[in-house]
């Protein structure tokens, strides 16, 4: 294959939808990661701390120490996830280095620019972004993310404001759909997103990018949830190495995406699981103390 031909926008989000049905999980550790690839997780996010410890800690969260990443890198045979902060485009310069698969342009880690994302287009390695709404998503697809999630609210264990973002989106989507052509431009214009985008949601009904559920997702019953509602996939962040059994909570949830409409199976799956890991109320956080606010 010619240099011209690696990193497509056709091949990152062809490598996108690979992920479909799968679980992401974060590792902070090699024998994290090989639990996740033991519990049949389709790609690890390599990260210093899951997103519970970023909240507790505070100060500047940052890239991960490339040490640590390539550490992963050699630890499992699926695909390596990493996170940057928002507009650090020397971060991802050196994590496209380090040849991991996929970078996240988390609002988890500390944002670096408070008004611009980095166009994602100039990468060869795709991108994954959060998004809380449509405009927000597209956005994000016109500079180039291969993959949308939703923000949730990473660390709190607390699904509601994925839940939020996931209906937020699709319900967006059916609104466009209902739209005649003629006013897809002042749509454009209200969600401030691209007008190509906003045509091809008209048209298809769905995003142009796979699309993930991410934050607050700890039970396999709310990973399912995030699937019944209509999204491809799920992240699993704190949710499983702050829990009491972290390998067969893992194995869970996995397994509860892959037969989310299945209650006979979620039961047997969510039974002895041990304690999840400990819950904040949404309500109980300060306006600074949100992540999922950060980026635009």
């Amino acid at each position: 294959m010619t240099d011209s031909q690696t990193g497509t926008p056709q091949l990152k989000q062809g490598f996108a939808e690979m992920f479909k049905g799968g679980v992401i999980m974060d590792v902070v550790t090699a024998d994290q990661a090989r639990i996740a690839e033991a519990a049949g997780a389709t790609a690890v996010m390599a990260l210093e701390r899951v997103p519970a410890d970023i909240r507790v800690d505070g100060g500047v969260a940052r890239m991960s120490d490339p040490k640590m990443i390539k550490e992963i890198i050699a630890a499992v045979t699926i695909p390596v996830m990493a996170k940057v902060r928002i507009g650090h485009v020397v971060e991802a310069q050196i994590l496209q280095a380090l040849g991991v698969d996929f970078i996240d342009e988390s609002e988890v880690l500390t944002p670096a620019d408070e008004q611009y994302h980095i166009l994602k287009s100039e990468f060869k390695v795709p991108f994954v972004c959060g998004a809380k709404n449509l405009g927000e998503a597209l956005r994000r697809v016109g500079e180039g993310a291969s993959m949308i999630r939703t923000k949730g609210e990473a660390g709190t264990g607390n699904v509601v404001e994925a839940v939020r973002h996931a209906r937020t989106v699709l319900g967006e989507i059916r609104a466009i759909q209902a739209r005649p052509a003629e006013e897809l431009m002042t749509v454009a214009r209200d969600l401030q997103a691209p007008y190509e985008l906003v045509r091809w949601v008209h048209q298809h009904g769905t995003l142009p990018v796979v699309n993930f559920a991410a934050g607050g997702v700890a039970t396999p019953a709310d990973a399912a949830l995030m699937m019944v509602l209509g999204l491809d996939g799920v992240f699993v962040g704190s949710g499983i190495f702050k829990s009491d059994n972290p390998e067969r909570r893992a194995r869970a949830i996995v397994k509860a995406v892959t037969h989310y409409q299945n209650a006979d199976v979620l039961a047997e799956i969510s039974e002895d699981l041990g304690a999840p890991m400990t819950g904040i109320n949404i309500d109980s956080l300060i306006p600074a103390e949100r992540l999922a606010s950060r980026g635009w």
